[in-house]
C-alpha cells in the first residue's frame, strides 16, 4: 500500500511539470513586458505624463482618496503577484525533475541525470529573472503612485 502511495505521488507531481514550465515562460514574458511598460511611463513621467493617478484625479475630481488607493493597488496587482508567485513556480519546477534525475542515477544513466538537471536549474534561473524585474518594477511604481498621491492632495488644495 505504502509503495503504492508513492508511486502515485510520484506520478501526480510529473504531471505539474509542463504546466508549472508553462507558467514560468509566460511570467517570464509579463516581467519584460512589465519592464516595458515601466520604462515607457519612466520616460512619460519626464514630461509630466504617465501619472494614472493624477489623471484619474483630473478626469474625476470627486474621486476619494480611497478610490485613487483602490486605483493604485490595481495598477500594482500583476506585477506584485508576479514577483511572489514566480519564485515559488521556480521552486516547484526545480524540485519536480529532481525525481527522475535521482533515479535516472540509481540507474547509470548519466544523459537522463544532465537533462532533468539542466530543465531544473534553467527554469528556476528564469523564474529568478522574472522575480527581480516585477519585484523591482513593482517597488518603484509603488513610490511613484505615493508621489501622485502627494500631487493629489496638493491640487485639491489648490481647487
Amino acid at each position: 500500500m505504502n509503495h503504492l502511495l508513492e508511486n502515485t505521488m510520484y506520478d501526480v507531481a510529473q504531471l505539474f511539470l509542463l504546466p508549472t514550465l508553462l507558467l514560468i515562460t509566460l511570467l517570464f514574458l509579463f516581467a519584460f513586458w512589465c519592464l516595458g511598460e515601466f520604462l515607457m511611463l519612466a520616460w512619460r513621467r519626464r514630461s509630466q505624463g504617465g501619472r494614472p493617478l493624477v489623471a484619474a484625479f483630473r478626469a474625476r475630481p470627486e474621486l476619494s482618496d480611497d478610490e485613487l488607493d483602490l486605483l493604485a493597488h490595481t495598477l500594482l496587482e500583476a506585477p506584485r503577484v508576479a514577483s511572489r508567485i514566480t519564485p515559488m513556480l521556480g521552486l516547484v519546477a526545480t524540485m519536480i525533475p529532481m525525481g527522475p534525475a535521482l533515479k535516472s542515477l540509481s540507474d547509470g544513466d548519466l544523459a537522463q541525470v544532465s537533462h532533468n538537471l539542466t530543465v531544473a536549474f534553467s527554469a528556476v534561473i528564469l523564474a529568478l529573472i522574472a522575480a527581480s524585474i516585477t519585484f523591482w518594477v513593482t517597488n518603484v511604481r509603488r513610490r511613484w503612485l505615493a508621489e501622485e498621491m502627494l500631487d493629489v492632495a496638493r491640487l485639491r488644495k489648490e481647487a
